[in-house]
C-alpha cells in the first residue's frame, strides 16, 4: 500500500527550502507552519475579543472604584492649627497642611475674623509672607501681590490665587479642614 502524497499547502516547509533535518536548532525549535498560520477559527477569536473587553471593563471597574475610595478619603482630617489665644489681630502664624511640607500661613484679620491660605505663590513657589497693615499677601521674589482676605492676585506675575485652607472654629481651637481652590 503506497503512502498518500500530501498536498503542497498542507506541508510546512521552511523559508530557504531544505528539508528540516538539515535546518539550524532554533528553526527547529521553532518551526515556521505557514499553512497552519492563518488558520484561526471564528470561535478563537471572538472569545479573544470577549475576554479582552472583558478585562478592560474589570479595568475600568477598579479605577473608578480606587478612585472612589480616595474621593471619600478627601478632604483630609481636621487638623488642629492654633488657639485663639495664640495670635493677635495682625498676627499670623506658619503651619503645615494637608501634608508635610506643604506649608500655609493663618492669619487673624480682625477679633473674631480668620483667614488662611497656602503659602506658596501660585508664580514660582516662593514663600508669601503676610502684612496685614497693608491687607495683602506679599511675594517678594518678583513683587507679587495677594489680596488678604480672598487670596486674589492683585499684582505682579502670578497667574492664579493662592489656595485658601477652609478652618473651622471650635470653641478656642482653630482646625484646618480642607483646601479650597480658586480659578478666579
Amino acid at each position: 500500500m503506497a503512502t498518500p502524497i500530501p498536498e503542497r499547502e498542507s506541508i510546512s516547509l521552511p523559508p530557504d527550502g531544505r528539508p528540516m533535518r538539515d535546518q539550524p536548532a532554533w528553526r527547529r525549535d521553532f518551526p515556521i507552519d505557514w499553512p497552519l498560520d492563518h488558520d484561526v477559527e471564528r470561535r478563537d477569536f471572538v472569545k479573544f475579543l470577549t475576554l479582552t473587553s472583558f478585562a478592560f471593563v474589570v479595568g475600568q471597574f477598579w479605577i473608578t472604584g480606587q478612585s472612589w475610595l480616595r474621593g471619600r478619603a478627601l478632604p483630609p482630617g481636621a487638623q488642629r492649627i492654633a488657639s485663639t489665644n495664640d495670635l493677635q489681630v495682625g498676627g499670623s502664624l506658619v503651619f503645615e497642611y494637608p501634608a508635610r511640607h506643604d506649608t500655609c500661613v493663618l492669619v487673624r484679620v480682625a477679633e473674631a475674623d480668620y483667614v488662611a491660605f497656602s503659602q506658596k505663590c501660585t508664580h514660582l513657589s516662593c514663600a508669601v509672607i503676610p502684612k496685614p497693615e497693608e491687607g495683602v499677601f506679599h511675594c517678594p521674589c518678583h513683587e507679587g501681590l495677594f489680596d488678604l482676605r480672598t487670596g486674589r492676585v492683585l499684582a505682579g506675575p502670578p497667574p492664579r490665587p493662592l489656595p485658601r485652607i477652609a478652618i473651622e472654629i471650635q470653641g478656642t481651637d482653630i482646625y484646618a479642614v480642607g483646601v479650597e481652590t480658586s480659578m478666579i
